[in-house]
């Protein structure tokens, strides 16, 4: 089961401080872009202080604060009236920008490789775009798993916190992209088939 099921109760803990944030005028459009840009501030200080080991704890807690700032942003957008065109490409481009800088560190952490990590950016990028294809076909936007977003923010804020308190990971770990690279191909297709039925569904409902 995917993490995403678990969004509601999430949403429902965020709720007095997304009301808080409206009152204040905060946009949904301005914290999309604040978490696109933490996204990538915080990949490249990782990047930069790689040789620090201690550097990389800081990504499992912009995980989780970029988790949240994706929910927030979505609530001021449907639930205060900030629903816009251009919050809906900032939303699924700043996602895609995201999820490539945070990933991208994993590049130069053995046993993992350049080709490794651009794989897996290149299929996370294909499944989220098979999710956003949805409502041209006359689905809902979809977020199957097995591998949605929030799914790989765990798999890669554990990997991670296991290179910031343990160190070098052990190179029988060599495996691990590539399953997440099959991972995601499922997930593409899950997304694809689901987001089929449910078109057919509704022409024919």
């Amino acid at each position: 089961m995917s993490l995403y099921a678990l969004k509601p109760r999430f949403q429902a803990f965020l709720r007095p401080l997304v009301a808080w944030l409206a009152a204040k005028r905060i946009t949904a459009n301005a914290v999309t872009v604040m978490a696109a840009a933490g996204s990538v501030a915080i990949a490249g200080i990782v990047m930069w202080k790689a040789e620090e080991r201690l550097v990389f704890l800081l990504m499992p807690l912009w995980l989780f604060v970029r988790m949240a700032l994706n929910a927030i942003d979505g609530m001021l957008a449907r639930e205060f009236g900030q629903k816009s065109r251009l919050g809906a490409y900032l939303n699924e481009i700043g996602d895609v920008v995201s999820d490539a800088a945070l990933y991208a560190p994993f590049a130069i952490v053995a046993p993992f490789g350049p080709i490794d990590v651009a794989a897996v950016i290149f299929l996370s990028i294909l499944a989220e775009f098979a999710g956003v294809l949805g409502p041209p076909v006359g689905a809902s936007r979809r977020y199957d798993g097995p591998l949605g977003k929030s799914d790989r923010a765990l798999v890669f804020g554990a990997l991670a916190c296991w290179i910031g308190f343990g160190g070098a990971l052990p190179s029988s770990l060599f495996w691990l992209m590539p399953a997440i690279g099959l991972l995601l191909l499922v997930t593409t297709v899950n997304r694809v088939r689901a987001g089929l039925a449910e078109g057919v569904r509704g022409r024919t409902g």
